[in-house]
Protein backbone atom coordinates (compact mmCIF):
# COMPACT_ATOMS: atom_id res chain seq x y z
CA UNK A 1 0.00 0.00 0.00
CA UNK A 2 1.64 3.56 -1.01
CA UNK A 3 2.44 5.66 1.84
CA UNK A 4 0.16 8.99 1.93
CA UNK A 5 2.01 12.37 1.40
CA UNK A 6 1.82 15.06 3.79
CA UNK A 7 -0.56 17.13 1.22
CA UNK A 8 -3.27 13.81 1.08
CA UNK A 9 -3.27 14.25 5.35
CA UNK A 10 -6.78 15.25 6.83
CA UNK A 11 -4.72 18.68 8.43
CA UNK A 12 -4.05 18.27 11.98
CA UNK A 13 -7.02 19.41 14.31
CA UNK A 14 -6.00 23.39 16.06
CA UNK A 15 -3.90 23.09 18.67
CA UNK A 16 -6.37 23.26 21.92
CA UNK A 17 -5.82 26.22 24.24
CA UNK A 18 -4.72 25.98 27.84
CA UNK A 19 -7.45 26.57 30.63
CA UNK A 20 -5.34 29.77 31.33
CA UNK A 21 -5.17 31.02 27.22
CA UNK A 22 -8.79 30.00 26.89
CA UNK A 23 -9.92 32.36 30.31
CA UNK A 24 -7.89 35.15 28.79
CA UNK A 25 -9.29 34.51 25.24
CA UNK A 26 -12.60 35.02 26.68
CA UNK A 27 -11.97 37.96 28.70
CA UNK A 28 -10.30 40.11 25.97
CA UNK A 29 -13.25 38.89 23.84
CA UNK A 30 -15.77 40.40 26.72
CA UNK A 31 -13.24 43.70 26.70
CA UNK A 32 -14.10 44.04 23.24
CA UNK A 33 -18.10 43.50 23.12
CA UNK A 34 -18.78 45.58 26.64
CA UNK A 35 -16.97 48.54 24.59
CA UNK A 36 -18.89 48.38 21.65
CA UNK A 37 -22.12 47.25 23.25
CA UNK A 38 -21.99 47.90 27.44
CA UNK A 39 -23.03 45.04 29.59
CA UNK A 40 -26.73 44.92 28.81
CA UNK A 41 -26.70 43.99 25.15
CA UNK A 42 -23.69 42.06 25.47
CA UNK A 43 -24.51 38.36 25.30
CA UNK A 44 -23.15 34.82 27.16
CA UNK A 45 -24.14 33.26 23.06
CA UNK A 46 -21.92 36.66 21.15
CA UNK A 47 -18.86 35.84 23.82
CA UNK A 48 -18.73 32.00 23.06
CA UNK A 49 -19.17 32.42 19.47
CA UNK A 50 -16.43 34.88 18.82
CA UNK A 51 -14.53 32.68 20.93
CA UNK A 52 -15.68 29.69 18.74
CA UNK A 53 -17.12 27.73 21.72
CA UNK A 54 -19.86 26.30 23.55
CA UNK A 55 -22.24 28.85 26.11
CA UNK A 56 -20.91 26.32 28.50
CA UNK A 57 -17.19 26.56 28.39
CA UNK A 58 -17.85 30.48 29.12
CA UNK A 59 -20.16 29.20 32.13
CA UNK A 60 -17.70 26.59 33.63
CA UNK A 61 -14.67 29.85 33.80
CA UNK A 62 -16.66 32.72 34.64
CA UNK A 63 -20.83 31.31 35.67
CA UNK A 64 -22.11 33.75 33.06
CA UNK A 65 -21.15 37.40 31.11
CA UNK A 66 -21.51 38.65 34.98
CA UNK A 67 -18.41 36.85 36.36
CA UNK A 68 -16.52 38.07 32.55
CA UNK A 69 -17.51 41.39 33.09
CA UNK A 70 -16.06 41.56 36.84
CA UNK A 71 -13.07 41.03 35.86
CA UNK A 72 -12.68 42.87 32.93
CA UNK A 73 -13.53 46.17 35.31
CA UNK A 74 -11.61 45.27 37.95
CA UNK A 75 -8.44 45.01 36.15
CA UNK A 76 -9.27 48.27 34.27
CA UNK A 77 -9.26 49.87 37.27
CA UNK A 78 -6.42 48.65 38.87
CA UNK A 79 -4.29 49.62 35.18
CA UNK A 80 -5.56 53.39 35.90
CA UNK A 81 -5.27 53.63 39.50
CA UNK A 82 -1.41 52.44 39.18
CA UNK A 83 -1.20 54.77 36.14
CA UNK A 84 -1.92 57.78 38.23
CA UNK A 85 -0.23 56.44 41.56
CA UNK A 86 2.81 56.10 39.77
CA UNK A 87 2.79 59.81 37.67
CA UNK A 88 2.51 61.31 41.25
CA UNK A 89 6.21 61.61 41.84
CA UNK A 90 6.85 65.09 41.03
CA UNK A 91 8.65 67.09 43.48
CA UNK A 92 6.18 69.93 43.19
CA UNK A 93 2.03 69.86 43.80
CA UNK A 94 1.85 71.75 40.15
CA UNK A 95 3.95 69.10 38.87
CA UNK A 96 2.13 65.90 40.22
CA UNK A 97 -1.03 67.85 39.27
CA UNK A 98 0.38 67.97 35.49
CA UNK A 99 1.36 64.05 36.13
CA UNK A 100 -1.99 62.75 37.30
CA UNK A 101 -3.88 64.53 34.03
CA UNK A 102 -1.53 63.41 31.62
CA UNK A 103 -1.60 59.90 33.01
CA UNK A 104 -5.48 59.75 32.99
CA UNK A 105 -5.97 61.24 29.39
CA UNK A 106 -2.93 58.58 28.58
CA UNK A 107 -5.10 55.74 29.58
CA UNK A 108 -7.85 57.08 27.70
CA UNK A 109 -5.42 57.13 24.57
CA UNK A 110 -3.72 53.75 25.16
CA UNK A 111 -6.94 51.68 27.04
CA UNK A 112 -9.48 53.49 25.19
CA UNK A 113 -11.70 50.41 24.95
CA UNK A 114 -11.35 50.18 28.86
CA UNK A 115 -12.08 53.99 29.60
CA UNK A 116 -15.31 53.06 27.42
CA UNK A 117 -16.28 50.52 29.65
CA UNK A 118 -15.78 52.51 32.82
CA UNK A 119 -17.20 55.76 31.55
CA UNK A 120 -20.63 53.63 30.74
CA UNK A 121 -20.81 53.60 34.81
CA UNK A 122 -19.90 50.37 35.57
CA UNK A 123 -22.36 47.98 35.99
CA UNK A 124 -23.34 46.56 39.23
CA UNK A 125 -22.53 43.21 38.19
CA UNK A 126 -18.88 44.23 38.45
CA UNK A 127 -18.95 44.26 42.16
CA UNK A 128 -16.07 46.66 42.09
CA UNK A 129 -18.70 50.31 41.81
CA UNK A 130 -19.26 52.44 39.56
CA UNK A 131 -17.30 55.13 37.80
CA UNK A 132 -18.25 57.49 40.24
CA UNK A 133 -16.65 55.22 42.80
CA UNK A 134 -13.42 54.91 40.30
CA UNK A 135 -13.24 58.83 40.40
CA UNK A 136 -13.47 58.59 43.98
CA UNK A 137 -10.86 56.81 44.59
CA UNK A 138 -8.72 58.56 42.15
CA UNK A 139 -9.45 61.45 44.17
CA UNK A 140 -8.17 60.39 47.32
CA UNK A 141 -5.04 59.75 46.08
CA UNK A 142 -4.31 63.52 44.74
CA UNK A 143 -6.39 65.18 47.69
CA UNK A 144 -3.53 65.01 50.02
CA UNK A 145 -1.68 67.35 47.57
CA UNK A 146 -4.58 69.96 47.54
CA UNK A 147 -4.67 69.49 51.38
CA UNK A 148 -0.74 70.05 51.41
CA UNK A 149 -1.00 73.25 49.15
CA UNK A 150 -3.91 74.85 51.16
CA UNK A 151 -2.22 75.09 54.30
CA UNK A 152 0.60 76.64 52.74
CA UNK A 153 -1.89 79.30 51.67
CA UNK A 154 -3.88 79.61 54.57
CA UNK A 155 -7.18 77.70 53.43
CA UNK A 156 -8.65 74.88 54.94
CA UNK A 157 -6.78 71.76 54.43
CA UNK A 158 -10.50 69.88 55.45
CA UNK A 159 -11.98 71.28 52.09
CA UNK A 160 -9.30 69.37 50.35
CA UNK A 161 -11.03 66.37 49.55
CA UNK A 162 -14.10 68.24 47.72
CA UNK A 163 -11.51 69.76 45.43
CA UNK A 164 -9.85 66.87 44.49
CA UNK A 165 -13.16 65.15 43.30
CA UNK A 166 -13.92 68.34 41.45
CA UNK A 167 -10.70 68.56 39.82
CA UNK A 168 -10.10 64.45 38.83
CA UNK A 169 -14.06 65.21 37.86
CA UNK A 170 -12.86 68.11 35.34
CA UNK A 171 -10.43 65.67 33.40
CA UNK A 172 -12.01 62.58 33.57
CA UNK A 173 -15.11 64.18 31.67
CA UNK A 174 -13.11 66.20 29.77
CA UNK A 175 -11.53 62.31 28.80
CA UNK A 176 -14.94 61.17 27.99
CA UNK A 177 -15.28 64.09 25.63
CA UNK A 178 -11.35 63.43 24.11
CA UNK A 179 -12.11 60.17 23.57
CA UNK A 180 -13.94 60.47 20.87
CA UNK A 181 -12.26 64.01 19.07
CA UNK A 182 -9.28 62.54 20.15
CA UNK A 183 -7.74 66.55 19.38
CA UNK A 184 -5.91 68.48 20.27
CA UNK A 185 -3.00 66.28 21.60
CA UNK A 186 -2.88 65.13 24.66
CA UNK A 187 0.19 66.93 26.49
CA UNK A 188 -1.97 70.19 24.66
CA UNK A 189 -5.51 69.02 26.34
CA UNK A 190 -3.42 68.63 29.87
CA UNK A 191 -1.73 71.39 29.71
CA UNK A 192 -5.35 73.53 29.18
CA UNK A 193 -6.57 71.41 32.07
CA UNK A 194 -3.81 72.41 34.11
CA UNK A 195 -4.32 76.23 33.53
CA UNK A 196 -7.67 76.49 34.37
CA UNK A 197 -7.35 74.39 37.45
CA UNK A 198 -3.63 75.71 39.19
CA UNK A 199 -4.75 79.18 37.90
CA UNK A 200 -7.79 79.29 39.29
CA UNK A 201 -6.52 77.51 43.02
CA UNK A 202 -3.69 80.01 42.73
CA UNK A 203 -6.64 82.67 43.15
CA UNK A 204 -8.74 81.44 45.17
CA UNK A 205 -10.67 83.35 47.90
CA UNK A 206 -10.11 82.77 51.18
CA UNK A 207 -13.61 82.90 52.41
CA UNK A 208 -15.92 82.24 48.48
CA UNK A 209 -19.29 83.72 48.94
CA UNK A 210 -22.21 83.84 46.34
CA UNK A 211 -22.76 87.30 45.27
CA UNK A 212 -25.42 87.29 42.54
CA UNK A 213 -27.60 84.64 44.26
CA UNK A 214 -31.17 86.48 45.30
CA UNK A 215 -32.39 85.67 48.68
CA UNK A 216 -35.91 83.77 48.49
CA UNK A 217 -38.66 85.62 50.10
CA UNK A 218 -38.28 85.76 54.05
CA UNK A 219 -34.34 84.13 53.67
CA UNK A 220 -31.60 86.94 54.76
CA UNK A 221 -28.23 86.56 52.02
CA UNK A 222 -26.19 84.05 52.60
CA UNK A 223 -23.61 84.20 54.80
Amino acid sequence: MAAVSESEQPRSRRRRMTGKQRREQLLQIGRELFAERGFDATSVEEIAARAGVSKPVVYEHFGGKEGVYAVVVDREMQTLLEMIAESLTADTPRGKIENAALALLRYVEEYSQGFRILARDSHAASGTGSFASLISDIATQVEHILAEEFSSRGYDPKLAPMYAQSLVGMVAMTGQWWLEVRKPKREIVAAHLVNLAWNGLSNLESRPRLDHVHPRRGQGRLH
